[in-house]
């Protein structure tokens, strides 16, 4: 019956009665923005020094402390008409638009991958990057423990392959270590920072996940679409730029085209 966790073997979530195949689908997309919505107050407390395990959620306004009617993920935002129920206070979009991005995570995750590890690996993987998005967009800082936790998620690859250690190393390896001395040549030249060095890190980290091919194609994706949002939000040359969520963004397009792309282009040759 558990076979399909021993080999790796991905059952699709097409293989199933429709009936079942929507039951799995609403109910990944309610764990989606349950967790997204876990990943804005992690986001915001990581970013405010204070511990995820301490205390219940409050009110960035007024502090006053969010009974359950308050933390229904997407609907109390909409039904409190996006403000705090005590205060009065204007609730930041950005809650329910977290929470939606992280249901479209997990649904495309499933889609993708169907029932196996690696889904597991990814929709945990969604949330760490998410989550990190959100604290590098207001600190301009990648914290080192979800770095940590991304690492580990990566581990959930040697439960279905025992030798997939080899690609990972090279994977972790093989981008990031070109890339730092790229940067640091670059940083010389230019007298300042060209790229932070916990971008460098969630790098060689998704090299865990994807091996050197898959994250050389991120690579590339995140750079067309970290120049795409600085042209967007009118950052200038020299300005800093929080590039975590391009790389956050092209570590999902990977997940869902990198392996199709990758053996597309070698079978050109």
């Amino acid at each position: 019956m558990l076979s399909w966790y021993n080999t790796g073997m991905n059952i699709s979530l097409f293989d199933f009665p429709t009936a079942y195949a929507i039951y799995f689908l609403v109910l990944t997309g309610v764990l989606g923005l349950v967790m997204g919505s876990f990943c804005n107050a992690w986001a915001w407390r990581l970013a405010n020094n204070e511990k995820i395990t301490h205390g219940r959620s409050h009110c960035t306004s007024c502090g006053h402390t969010l009974s359950p009617l308050d933390l229904v993920p997407l609907f109390s935002w909409l039904f409190l008409k996006g403000r705090c129920r005590y205060c009065g206070e204007k609730i930041s979009a950005r809650y329910p638009i977290t929470e939606l991005i992280s249901m479209l995570i997990y649904l495309t995750a499933l889609l993708r991958f169907g029932f196996s590890l690696d889904t597991v690996r990814f929709m945990l993987l969604g949330s760490f990057l998410l989550t990190a998005s959100l604290v590098d967009i207001d600190i301009m800082e990648i914290p080192d423990r979800l770095l940590l936790f991304s690492s580990f998620a990566a581990l959930l690859r040697l439960a279905v392959n025992a030798d997939a250690w080899k690609p990972m190393l090279l994977g972790f390896f093989g981008v990031s270590v070109p890339l730092l001395i790229v940067v640091l040549i670059m940083e010389y030249i230019i007298k300042r920072t060209a790229m932070g060095g916990g971008d460098i890190k969630l790098i060689a980290v998704l090299g865990l996940h994807f091996g050197i091919l898959q994250t050389l194609y991120l690579l590339i994706i995140s750079c067309f679409v970290g120049l795409a949002a600085a042209f967007l939000s009118g950052r200038g040359a020299g300005k800093e730029f929080p590039f975590g969520p391009s790389i956050a963004i092209a570590a999902w397009i990977t997940m869902l085209t990198g392996q199709q792309v990758i053996t597309a282009y070698l079978s050109l040759f």
